[in-house]
């Protein structure tokens, strides 16, 4: 016999078993049932994403490289 249920996991991990389920020895399987998230890009997405957003990358991009140090003294310029 399979019984398959799906529930909400709480907050605090505990959850009450259904009285459907036999007493005794039984096997529970855990399944996460996703994030939600949005698959990942195809390339040609992340393409136009970099593309609409290119200026703004660049700006960040001079903002990061200008907290660099040099790490040896002789690139001291």
């Amino acid at each position: 016999m399979t019984i398959t249920q799906t529930i909400d996991i709480p907050a605090d991990r505990r959850i009450t078993v259904p009285r459907e389920v036999p007493t005794g020895k039984v096997i529970l399987t855990f399944t996460p049932a996703g994030s939600g998230k949005k698959p990942r890009m195809t390339e040609e997405e992340e393409i136009e994403w970099i593309n609409k957003n290119a200026e703004w990358l660049n700006k960040e991009a001079m903002i990061n490289l200008s907290f660099q140090v040099p790490l040896w003294e002789d690139e001291e310029k």
